[in-house]
């Protein structure tokens, strides 16, 4: 019989996805089941952006450029200009959503065998994606009670070796919704500059920053155009997860030479989603305005819930829209499939993501989950009444 490939094995489940079987089987046993497992927000997708696709005037669905349209990616240069980002067209390749752009940038910048540092916990797809490249994460690990700030700079330098290629930020945190501020950013600038390595940061969530703090790019720094890389998507800020359009941004000319070549390999991005992206670029202020003043308010509702939970701890997030929790249970991940499996209150129950997903040391974050808040006020209330009787009941068995 033909063998599976060791790298196919190691490759990792997805700690979001996973328990999808458990949730489809429930909701066949008529059970409600309130998502907070998966970052899909419930907001809609700008208007501008449907009707651009609705309304097109295609005869032929070609290819399109590999590194995307150049309509496109100058109207892209235009808006990172708007936040202080001063790149070009030619500083863009247009990627199949933010996780295609991920996998370009490891591609171009490691080797097999070669180390990334990444503060964790970290979106899981990290994992996948190292394991895909041959890449080796290296984790400096963040805590709960310090609310996931980043860890002292020493801690970074202990880690680098001459395997170390790129230091691998998210801002804001999936999954702590934690928030780098300038002063951090300066000090990681400092260290990639001194060990001649690359930062890489997913800037998915930048709009959606709270409390009236300000996001920092790693591209606002200017001693970092040869150094720095940003991981873009439409996904999350306009509310279009559907599209698969993402971006990798570069002043580094080698690496967008290089990022082209697997670009070319894949062919080209969708047109139709380069479509509703570039038309997505039109939408209002105000539809931002909105959306970070619901989520704020989603936030403070679902932490102050879940602070009401005996010896329930929560980190409070200064962007994106998840949270980690800390719950009184050994095995998140038993917890949680028993919540889809064997647990409803009134025929409702709650899917969670386990946290240890989130990591790559082992037996760390057993006892966390990740929660995103995409639901409604008045479902986020209800779910967590629902975890909270769902929690009594499984530590009394």
């Amino acid at each position: 019989m033909p063998i599976i490939s060791e790298k196919g094995k190691k490759m990792p489940e997805s700690p979001i996805r996973k328990l999808v079987p458990y949730a489809e089987k429930a909701k066949k046993e008529g059970k409600k089941i309130y998502h907070l497992n998966i970052g899909q927000p419930d907001i809609k997708s700008p208007e501008v952006a449907m009707d651009a696709v609705a309304h097109h005037h295609i005869k032929t669905l070609a290819y399109s450029r590999s590194e995307g349209s150049e309509q496109y990616r100058n109207k892209l240069a235009d808006y990172y200009k708007k936040n202080n980002i001063n790149v070009t067209g030619d500083d863009i390749i247009v990627t199949t959503g933010g996780s295609e752009a991920l996998l370009f940038a490891m591609g171009s910048i490691a080797d097999y065998g070669d180390e990334i540092i990444i503060p964790e916990p970290f979106y899981a797809n990290y994992n996948g994606f190292a394991t895909a490249s041959g890449v080796k994460i290296v984790p400096v690990i963040s805590k709960i009670e310090d609310n996931f700030a980043l860890p002292p700079i020493e801690e970074f330098e202990k880690l680098i070796t001459s395997k170390t290629k790129a230091i691998l930020i998210c801002n804001p945190g999936n999954p702590t919704g934690y928030l780098y501020s300038k002063e951090e950013i300066k000090k990681l600038a400092n260290i990639v500059k001194k060990h001649d390595l690359f930062l890489v940061a997913d800037e998915v969530y930048r709009e959606f920053v709270y409390d009236g703090d300000k996001h920092y790019s790693v591209l606002e720094d200017e001693t970092l155009a040869d150094y720095a890389i940003i991981i873009d998507s439409v996904s999350k800020r306009y509310s279009m997860c559907g599209a698969r359009i993402g971006c990798l941004v570069s002043k580094n000319k080698e690496i967008i030479k290089t990022a082209l070549k697997f670009a070319q390999a894949r062919l080209s991005p969708p047109t139709f989603a380069q479509i509703a992206g570039e038309a997505a670029l039109a939408t209002p202020q105000s539809y931002f305005n909105e959306v970070i003043t619901e989520y704020q308010e989603r936030r403070n509702t679902l932490v102050a819930q879940l602070k009401q939970i005996p010896n329930v701890q929560v980190g409070k997030p200064k962007g994106a829209f998840y949270c980690i929790a800390q719950l009184p249970v050994k095995d998140s991940d038993d917890f949680a499939q028993w919540m889809l499996e064997e647990f409803d209150l009134n025929s409702e129950t709650v899917m969670v993501a386990p946290a240890a997903g989130f990591y790559s040391s082992k037996g760390v974050g057993k006892n966390q989950i990740r929660i995103a808040y995409v639901l409604k006020k008045e479902d986020l209330i209800k779910a967590v009444a629902i975890l909270k009787a769902g929690l009594e009941q499984y530590q009394s068995l």
